[in-house]
């Protein structure tokens, strides 16, 4: 049977849809109450986290970028972030990154929790087994509490920045890697730890066939991405391409994926059974760099001609698009990208460079007025009184001058 064939145009609109972007027009967007995060999350399935905050941290992002400016207190207490103190709807786990991931999802990561850690940690772990079983214990006698707050004498402050940790806190990395610690929420960003049998619903420990997992995993992914090949599939929640393999074909076999051919890509794509082509896409969003629909950069590539990496690790001077560089999505394209910084003490959001994309450069000067009142939205998110363009760039002029235009 030949395969469905597919543009690359339908395939960009089905990816957005999917995604949850369509209809994400500053200023049309409805509601941004608890539920409206709660549908949001479980439609992408995690959230990423990040520490950086120069504009805010990523977590934050991908439901600006959907629902518009709701109130970040809510999401802090559906996550226990800064409020609460035990297990709520949501725990973290390494399920693409560190992500925050629902409590329901638990037994689906069982898997993984048991798999072998990369040989130096797994070396270590048992170098320091009794280490391992002391903090253990300790989280289970005291309850709730973050790394820093440890009373293990092995737990000291050492100088020389946030990698040079004790051997106590790197016993709760491994502690929270196999599962025996369980995050349930966060106080100024750190996680606070419990020991998982004291604080996990009894579901929570089931055990789930491995090949079963991997199989819901690969379905929720499909969802999530619209339309994907096979590696998009497997770097969705970080799965081994030979393990994504058997689900895709266990779904295909069962219905529930379609094969389809899309111009241009050069390799097999999957459809969800079911999913429509939107005839047209209208959105306006600022993307986090961690944002599902470019977080696998060889995806943002072939869909959108976007050649993209974040920067806050490259070095000042090979920096070409500035440090922390969101990706802008006009409709059913990424036309371009700006590096942004909350100035918090000043009351700036200030666009410290912009770069309008080469195929979008006869258009700058509209697609800036695009952009205009999403930046302003998110300067107001962030409780700024204004936003300015303080650098450089291919789009800075035709974004300050929308901006003066506004």
């Amino acid at each position: 049977m030949t395969s469905r064939r597919i543009s690359p145009a339908q395939a960009r609109r089905i990816a957005i849809a999917a995604s949850g972007l369509d209809g994400a027009v500053p200023g049309e967007r409805g509601r941004t109450g608890i539920r409206t995060l709660e549908r949001a999350i479980a439609r992408l399935g995690l959230l990423q986290l990040d520490s950086v905050n120069v504009f805010e941290r990523s977590h934050y992002l991908p439901l600006l970028a959907r629902l518009g400016p709701y109130d970040r207190t809510v999401l802090d207490r559906l996550l226990h972030h800064d409020h609460g103190r035990g297990l709520g709807g949501y725990t973290e786990f390494v399920a693409h990154e560190a992500a925050v991931i629902p409590v329901d999802d638990w037994a689906l990561w069982r898997w993984k929790r048991e798999q072998p850690m990369r040989p130096s940690t797994e070396q270590w772990a048992t170098e320091h087994a009794g280490l391992v079983d002391d903090v253990l214990a300790e989280f289970a006698e005291r309850g709730p509490i973050r790394p820093s707050e440890m009373e293990h004498p092995e737990h000291q402050r050492m100088q020389g920045g946030w990698w040079n940790k004790s051997d106590a806190y790197w016993a709760t990395a491994v502690l929270f890697r196999r599962g025996e610690l369980v995050t349930i929420g966060r106080t100024r960003f750190e996680r606070r730890y419990a020991a998982a049998g004291s604080v996990l619903p009894e579901d929570g420990q089931a055990r789930i066939d491995r090949a079963d997992a991997h199989r819901e995993l690969v379905r929720r992914a499909a969802r999530a991405f619209g339309i994907a090949t096979l590696d998009d599939l497997a770097d969705y929640y970080r799965l081994k391409i030979a393990d994504a393999r058997v689900a895709v074909t266990e779904l295909v076999d069962a219905g529930e994926l379609e094969p389809v051919e899309v111009d241009g890509w050069g390799r097999p794509a999957f459809l969800t059974v079911g999913t429509r082509v939107p005839r047209r896409i209208r959105s306006t969003a600022l993307l986090s760099p961690f944002d599902p629909l470019v977080w696998f950069r060889p995806r943002a590539e072939r869909m959108f001609g976007f050649a993209y990496r974040i920067s806050i690790y490259t070095p000042a001077p090979q920096r070409e698009h500035g440090y922390y560089v969101l990706p802008v999505l006009v409709d059913d394209e990424l036309v371009g990208r700006v590096d942004l910084k909350s100035d918090r003490k000043a009351g700036i959001l200030r666009v410290q460079h912009a770069t309008i994309e080469p195929g979008s450069a006869d258009r700058a000067g509209e697609l800036a007025a695009r952009l205009v009142p999403a930046l302003a939205e998110a300067a107001g998110w962030q409780g700024l009184d204004r936003v300015e363009v303080t650098g450089p760039g291919t789009w800075a002029a035709e974004v300050a001058a929308a901006l003066r235009a506004r």
